[in-house]
């Protein structure tokens, strides 16, 4: 089973700690203290069109000017280290550089789309590293199984899940053409992750880059690995883990009880075979008797 919130806090997700410190921090010091630099980072379509100020294209999708955005994002990618965790920090930060790349390309798209026709003239976007965000529910839905918590109203149930699509929405419904960010941040999780496509071969951090950043950054951010006494206690709730451990406990008496059976049948016709008989006549005798090895026994002395 692979949970949606693992017990291992950030260790090996130094990529999704940089994510979580750095646009915080700079959002939260636009917000407090330098407010008069937040016109750089706004996401001005408008501006990118008519002034050809392209490098709002990289500025604006930084950093969230809305603290509650900052927030919200942050606590997606921290549920979406698992992926980072999973796949490597290279696949993890190419993921996040090919769907940052297309959801530009599908927000200046969608907004022409819109503008032409509703009629109406979309200045700005909301800012932040939305997109990439939004392109992460792709492979969270497709990849991290469903485990049921609990049910509440009948049928409603409460699973693993459930938090991050709550987030999601969330931060969906907290501006106005955020939902033209979320829709293109979803069409390029999908494109990116399309096998017929293989936007990834192309949209990708090349070896040497991504050694350079291992040398000199995941330094800084890696975490120290966590005791046994932390990773009993933290990470999804305690009915998620008690079930993972009895479906491993499960799994590993299985499989001993096969290797059990398998040397007593092996042992089984090795006893028959000393007694003259063909390995195919014993093996056909103790099938007949269910691995009962006197009744195979008089079975073969019978016939």
């Amino acid at each position: 089973m692979f949970p949606s919130t693992g017990s291992n806090g950030l260790y090996k997700a130094p990529l999704s700690k940089g994510l979580l410190i750095i646009p915080s921090t700079l959002s939260l010091l636009l917000a407090l203290l330098f407010q008069h630099y937040q016109k750089f980072f706004t996401y001005n379509l408008q501006a990118v069109k008519e002034e050809f100020q392209i490098w709002r294209l990289v500025c604006g999708r930084m950093v969230c000017l809305d603290l509650k955005d900052t927030f919200c994002s942050s606590l997606l990618i921290y549920n979406f280290r698992i992926f980072e965790r999973r796949y490597g920090s290279r696949k993890f930060s190419s993921f996040l550089l090919g769907s940052w790349v297309l959801s530009v390309l599908f927000d200046l798209l969608l907004v022409e789309v819109v503008e032409y026709s509703f009629g109406l003239t979309i200045h700005s976007l909301p800012s932040g590293f939305l997109g990439p965000v939004f392109a992460l529910f792709v492979p969270f839905y497709c990849s991290i199984p469903r485990v049921q918590v609990t049910h509440i109203l009948g049928q409603f149930s409460i699973t693993n899940k459930t938090l991050v699509y709550i987030l999601g929405l969330q931060l969906l419904t907290s501006g106005s053409y955020i939902w033209i960010v979320a829709l293109s941040g979803l069409i390029s999780g999908m494109c990116y992750s399309s096998s017929v496509l293989k936007v990834y071969r192309v949209l990708c951090v090349p070896c040497g880059i991504a050694r350079i950043f291992a040398r000199t950054l995941e330094p800084i951010f890696s975490s120290a690995e966590p005791s046994n006494e932390i990773r009993a206690g933290m990470g999804a709730t305690i009915d998620i883990q008690r079930q993972q451990r009895m479906e491993l406990l499960d799994r590993q008496i299985l499989m001993s009880q096969f290797a059990h059976m398998r040397r007593q049948r092996q042992q089984q016709v090795a006893r028959l075979m000393e007694m003259g008989f063909s390995r195919v006549d014993a093996l056909e005798a103790l099938r007949a008797s269910n691995n009962d090895l006197n009744v195979a026994t008089n079975f073969l002395l019978q016939h």
